[in-house]
């Protein structure tokens, strides 16, 4: 499936909807994508405070730094079998928003509904048909049984991966114990990730940092796993990580001069008809002869690293 040009996101930041100042101030936090949680920001949740979230999240959004520099803006709204999605996207669909976060998905069919009523909402608004993107959420046994279906049921997934919580939904439906080593999550992230590449999205993205905020070498090697694994991002609760995840999920100056080296040497024997391509050292093994896969690889990266402004 055919998902478009995409934005790279390094770090998904959650912000409580319903939190005034942290609103005003996350499209500084420097993080590529922020979700506004209207679903569940603070426990209890009663409806005069949804009423009053709402209200918030919208105004914010009607006028939103947006473009070079600022975050995409997605929000998390409330179930699609909840009743309430429709009056949630009514109030947060403003010239800012860019997605929408769908929690609980069980099915395929879940995310068939979410974009109808999108649909229908870009109509009401305005807006172009297939504007509005969307980021589910795989917080249930049968979402990550059929993830793959899942992304394929709507061309508007441009985000998804292996959402991990240390004691949240993924653990009352999966019933693992959070560890830091992460081998607990690691078939379901892996699964995710190759779910989501098998169905087109470029970025995949994957869970939350479990362990104490504070704790930055644990940070740091878990986010170093996932960029290992094959994920661009992650999602983040903190606005202090934002800086560590975003350098992680970064490729190197010395990556992208090997990719850059790399075309260029194909370009040239491209225009000079001559072989085989070399590069480095003989002793290194795969990447001294260079093959037409090696030079996808790097051009691939390379769009990546543009993509993040870096190449």
């Amino acid at each position: 499936m055919d998902r478009g040009t995409i934005k790279p996101v390094r770090t998904a930041l959650f912000v409580a909807g319903s939190n005034e100042d942290e609103l005003a101030k996350c499209p500084d936090y420097g993080a590529d994508l922020v979700v506004i949680d209207i679903e569940e920001p603070r426990t209890p949740y009663p409806e005069h405070e949804r009423e009053r979230t709402r209200k918030l999240v919208g105004e914010f959004l009607s006028s939103a730094p947006t473009g070079l520099g600022r975050p995409l803006y997605f929000v998390r709204v409330q179930a699609i079998d909840s009743g309430h999605t429709w009056v949630d996207l009514r109030a947060v669909v403003q010239p800012a928003l860019q997605g929408i976060v769908q929690p609980k998905i069980q099915s395929p069919i879940d995310v068939a509904q979410m974009d109808a009523l999108l649909t229908a909402i870009e109509l009401d608004t305005g807006r172009p048909p297939g504007d509005l993107m969307l980021y589910p959420i795989f917080e249930t046994a049968n979402s990550l049984r059929l993830a793959y279906e899942i992304a394929m049921a709507s061309s508007r997934i441009k985000y998804m991966g292996g959402a991990v919580s240390r004691f949240g939904d993924i653990h009352q439906a999966i019933g693992f114990r959070w560890t830091p080593e992460g081998r607990e999550s690691l078939f379901l992230r892996s699964k995710l990730l190759i779910d989501a590449r098998a169905a087109g999205v470029r970025y995949p993205i994957s869970g939350m940092w479990g362990g104490g905020l504070n704790d930055i070498d644990g940070l740091r090697r878990w986010a170093t796993e996932l960029r290992d694994l094959g994920y661009y991002g992650m999602m983040i609760g903190a606005d202090e990580h934002v800086a560590l995840v975003n350098e992680i999920f970064s490729p190197t100056p010395a990556e992208i001069a090997y990719w850059k080296e790399l075309d260029a040497l194909a370009r040239d024997a491209e225009a000079k008809g001559t072989g085989p391509i070399l590069h480095g050292d003989p002793s290194q093994g795969e990447a001294h002869v260079v093959h037409i896969a090696h030079i996808g690889s790097a051009r691939l990266n390379l769009e990546w690293a543009r993509g993040l402004g870096l190449a």
